[in-house]
């Protein structure tokens, strides 16, 4: 693979969840209209997309917190149209183009999906957002698959760790693209980055995070095309496994966050 290849990477991305978030919205954006990427198909583990699965969703992983978050979502979605609806309006139709190659499965790992992925005959596999994969699913694509982790590794893995390295008074939070293995976030680094904290609030860390992973991402993809890409094993020790926060940690993150603010704790 040294030489590169000559053609666009054919790339399948395996999703989860009742909704696609609106990052990974763009980066299906992003695969799909780029030159040197084919994008082949979109895999979710989902029963159905609707508001109904998505509060569903919701209650099951965050229990009482499912409602202020669900109506949280419905305002920055509203408020993300408002400020820029061309953009919005241009995505959306992006994606009800290719919705035929959309794929909601109940189980990613079934063999009639594995049969599929077989069957487009894959050169790489993009993680945003799916469940754990195992390596029967992300060993098919000749190339391996890629995956975008919002947290430095390996001090940060698990979920929500933008916000546990907040939380945590971090001076920056990161974003890892990592060749997946059969750990949890524990694969080769591909590309890295981080943004500064200092007073920002979580959505403007959280949206610049998300920005600097997209283009990290649609980068290390054309390294692996162009047979550039290098792969540093993770160095460091291994941090604990961040769980998704509680009510009773919002609360405490608020606080510490104004604190900080008002110069009242320094770290």
């Amino acid at each position: 693979m040294s030489e590169g290849l000559k053609r666009p990477i054919r790339v399948v991305m395996f999703g989860g969840g009742p909704e696609l978030t609106h990052d990974a919205k763009e980066f299906i954006y992003r695969l799909e209209m780029h030159p040197e990427i084919e994008l082949l198909g979109v895999i979710c583990q989902a029963e159905s997309q609707s508001w109904k699965t998505i509060f569903k969703d919701l209650w099951h992983r965050r229990g009482w917190l499912a409602f202020p978050l669900f109506i949280a979502r419905i305002i920055i979605g509203l408020i993300r149209y408002l400020k820029n609806p061309q953009k919005e309006i241009q995505l959306n139709r992006k994606l009800d183009q290719i919705s035929i190659r959309v794929h909601n499965v109940k189980d990613i790992h079934a063999q009639d999906v594995k049969d599929l992925v077989h069957s487009l005959q894959p050169d790489l596999g993009l993680i945003y957002g799916s469940p754990i994969l195992k390596p029967e699913l992300f060993e098919i694509p000749a190339f391996g698959t890629l995956g975008i982790h919002h947290g430095k590794v390996p001090a940060y893995r698990g979920n929500k760790t933008t916000f546990w390295a907040m939380y945590n008074g971090e001076i920056s939070a990161g974003v890892t693209i990592q060749k997946i293995n059969a750990g949890l976030d524990t694969g080769s680094i591909v590309k890295e980055g981080e943004v500064p904290i200092g007073s920002r609030s979580y959505q403007t860390v959280w949206r610049n995070l998300e920005a600097l992973g997209l283009d990290l991402y649609i980068q290390a993809i054309l390294e692996v095309k162009n047979g550039t890409a290098t792969y540093r094993p993770q160095i460091g020790e291994k941090g604990k496994l961040y769980k998704n926060p509680k009510i009773k940690d919002f609360i405490a993150f608020w606080i510490r966050q104004t604190k900080r603010r008002f110069g009242g704790e320094s770290n």
